[in-house]
């Protein structure tokens, strides 16, 4: 019985998860490399992020997320390349994206400058649909095999930054498969996903440095797509003594969340975040864990003395 209430749970969420077809990541503001194309090469060094996210724990079905994005600049020029890799799973279905990003720094001022984004890759999709439960054994739309897709997409986005603050604007897959909507492939091969819909979104960010111990670092997405209600994340992160990390944040009409990193090195770093879930979920699932180990590479970043805030 409970986990027949939880399927129904999750089927009458559907308008929900139709606006979290991409990946929903808790600790995005500390790599906006997955949301971003044009924050590629915006570190003067190498940076390197792994993730991985559990959402609803014990909530059948609950997505789980991994990603691995690396980045840097290309040599002394303004160019800046980046590799992503994200594989999401929920319910029957998988879908995991490997995608290349190039971006173009143009120096607006001394202290300013801008990053022109775009990506391109592939997106693998499959669903399996022999595991499925249903009432009508002779049903085609449910065929006793795993079908997959292999689609292309591309992004694009801007990054504009100063030592002290950012702000961007990105649409991470620009391409639809909706022959509804603009920028539409037409394809047999997108039957299982001819419901995707385009995201667009928004970030912002500003560091307050109290003293040499204390600095405050609030942060904002906006997350927009067709029919559906804007959400919003606001978050407030403290870096303590250049080492450690203490974050909350909200996410409108979702969770709560909890946040601790440590800088173990000036390279080596290890993030924590627990959301907090507000919906009837909450009743039949143990929140959302989710970890991030990140490391940069480079000589220079040793004889660093600015902190690195974004």
């Amino acid at each position: 019985m409970k986990k027949l209430i939880a399927l129904c749970l999750l089927l009458f969420s559907g308008t929900v998860l139709l606006a979290q077809q991409e990946i929903m990541l808790s600790q995005y503001m500390f790599n906006q490399m997955v949301v971003n194309p044009g924050y590629a090469g915006s570190k003067s060094y190498i940076s390197a992020d792994a993730l991985y996210r559990r959402q609803w724990v014990n909530f059948p079905g609950s997505p789980r997320t991994q990603t691995f994005s690396i980045h840097g600049p290309v040599g002394l020029t303004n160019m800046g390349l980046g590799l992503g890799v994200a594989h999401d799973e929920i319910g029957v279905q998988n879908n995991t994206d490997v995608y290349i990003s190039y971006a173009y720094h143009l120096k607006l001022n001394n202290h300013l400058k801008l990053g022109l984004g775009i990506r391109g890759g592939l997106s693998f999709y499959s669903a399996r649909l022999q595991d499925l439960v249903y009432w009508d054994q002779n049903d085609r739309v449910f065929p006793q095999e795993t079908q997959h897709n292999t689609l292309p997409n591309a992004g694009t986005g801007a990054f504009l930054y100063h030592r002290l603050w950012y702000a961007g604007i990105a649409i991470p897959n620009l391409l639809s498969f909706d022959p509804n909507r603009p920028l539409t492939v037409n394809t047999d091969d997108a039957k299982l996903i001819e419901h995707k819909v385009r995201h667009y979104y928004i970030t912002g960010g500003y560091v307050f440095e109290i003293n040499e111990d204390v600095v405050l670092k609030p942060s904002a997405l906006i997350k927009y797509t067709w029919n559906v209600p804007v959400q919003v994340d606001i978050n407030l992160n403290a870096l303590l003594m250049e080492r450690l990390w203490l974050g909350v944040s909200y996410r409108t009409g979702d969770s709560f969340i909890a946040l601790v990193g440590l800088n173990v090195t000036k390279q080596l770093r290890l993030m924590y975040a627990y959301d907090f879930t507000m919906t009837d979920i909450r009743h039949y699932s143990d929140g959302t864990h989710e970890i991030t180990l990140g490391y940069d590479f480079g000589y220079d970043i040793l004889k660093m003395k600015t902190p690195r805030y974004f």
